[in-house]
């Protein structure tokens, strides 16, 4: 992995990412609909989707120190090929059960998939260049991410617009073209990312298996012991519960100014395809806002910033008015993603960085959970309005939080010498050395 450069790296991580996304943008159009086709009422499409959120906040933190301690290769392999499964038997699922069964798959793939690749990104970054900075590729897979996804979603729509394929249906064709694209997903991340690992074969996995509850305990450890670490994890916990108002009432909204639901779903889906585009575009603005306003600044800003465009969804008249609100909120979400995944990146030595990026996942998945009970209870005693206001409020009070990322990054310019944050843990005597992409000397030379 050292023999790569610092422009290769990031070339092979990009392509991954938009490889992975691609699937997700053409399935987004047609996972509700199909499964209404098949015979599934609303209440059992609510029930069989909860599989996936149990699954991911039961094995975030357990899948990500298994990356940590076996390699982001085999777990991304995994992933998958568990995705690949999940989507060829969505295609034919026709019960409740089967389709439960898709969704719980759907868990197992997304706790697998959080972190590792962004994680090999940054240790192979640092790998060819100690002092890269990698915030720029962050950035860039924010604009890729909203690419894929927009352009999938746009694909989809094409293809059921061609109507069906034989005795296929016009809505599971586009599940049949996420299965190319996921086997496809799956030949590239077997070409494109290596990985250099000083052990293999079954003693290896035994190991790292038993290492992966030490990578999560020492992993849970850094946030005892960086004020830092633990506020931008907690920045998390107000995101996950105002991104309901973008996510989950926005169509109520849109059905409120409109008076017509059916409408209202109308715009929805060139609306998606369009926030997904305003997103890579935010994500594109990154190198700027880093070199503006410095990574915790601009974050803090957006947050705040995120929260006026929530306003203005809840509170602008006509269609128009929400509509681009709505855009301008997912532009300033794809600008404020990658700022932060740098913050925590900065924060966090190598053999533990997939463990505190699953770590940060997961505190959205309770606080997304409380969101929905709490701000819908809202929006049916008040208004939907009045709901997305309360959340807006919500994401804008986590700024504070980069104020001691901001604090730590001032004072690492006026000390270089400072030791990191976060130091690394010693390895437990006796137990076998994390295997991490690159030299500890060249992880240390951040």
């Amino acid at each position: 992995m050292s023999a790569l450069t610092v422009r290769q790296v990031r070339g092979r991580y990009l392509t991954l990412y938009g490889l992975r996304w691609l699937p997700t943008g053409l399935m987004i159009p047609v996972m509700i609909l199909l499964m209404q086709e098949r015979g599934l009422s609303l209440p059992q499409i609510g029930l069989v989707s909860t599989a996936q959120g149990l699954l991911v906040l039961a094995l975030e933190l357990p899948t990500g120190g298994l990356a940590d301690a076996l390699g982001r290769r085999p777990v991304l392999l995994t992933a998958g090929a568990i995705n690949l499964a999940s989507l060829a038997l969505f295609a034919v699922a026709d019960s409740f059960w089967m389709f439960f069964l898709v969704w719980a798959l759907q868990g197992i793939y997304r706790a697998l998939d959080s972190g590792p690749l962004e994680s090999w990104y940054v240790d192979a970054t640092l790998a060819a260049d100690p002092q890269a900075e990698y915030e720029k590729g962050l950035g860039y897979a924010g604009t890729v991410i909203g690419v894929a996804i927009g352009g999938g979603a746009l694909l989809s729509g094409g293809l059921i617009a061609l109507g069906p394929l034989g005795p296929v249906s016009a809505l599971t064709v586009p599940v049949l073209a996420a299965i190319i694209a996921q086997a496809g997903a799956l030949v590239a991340l077997l070409v494109l990312l290596v990985e250099e690992r000083p052990a293999t074969g079954f003693a290896a996995l035994r190991s790292s298996v038993a290492q992966a509850p030490r990578m999560v305990g020492q992993a849970v450890g850094l946030l005892r012991r960086s004020r830092v670490l633990l506020a931008l994890v907690a920045v998390e916990l107000f995101w996950g519960f105002g991104m309901v108002t973008f996510e989950s009432l926005l169509p109520l909204r849109l059905a409120e100014v409109i008076g017509d639901p059916e409408r209202a779903a109308a715009l929805l889906g060139p609306a998606s395809s369009a926030a997904w585009i305003a997103n890579a575009a935010g994500a594109a603005l990154t190198p700027l806002l880093l070199r503006w306003l410095g990574a915790a600044p601009g974050a803090a800003l957006l947050r705040i910033l995120q929260g006026v465009t929530v306003v203005g969804m809840g509170l602008l008249a006509g269609p128009v008015g929400v509509l681009v609100a709505y855009l301008v909120c997912y532009a300033v979400h794809g600008a404020s993603n990658p700022l932060h995944s740098g913050l925590l990146h900065r924060q966090v030595d190598g053999p533990y960085r997939t463990s505190v990026l699953s770590l940060n996942s997961m505190m959205a998945q309770p606080a997304a959970a409380l969101g929905g009970v709490v701000l819908t209870a809202v929006a049916a005693a008040a208004s939907v309005s009045t709901a997305m206001v309360v959340g807006a409020v919500v994401l804008a009070v986590a700024a504070p939080l980069y104020l001691p990322a901001w604090r730590a990054g001032r004072r690492a310019v006026a000390d270089p010498a400072d030791p990191p944050a976060v130091p690394a843990q010693a390895p437990a005597p006796g137990a076998v050395p994390a295997p991490v992409p690159g030299s500890a000397d060249q992880r240390a030379g951040r």
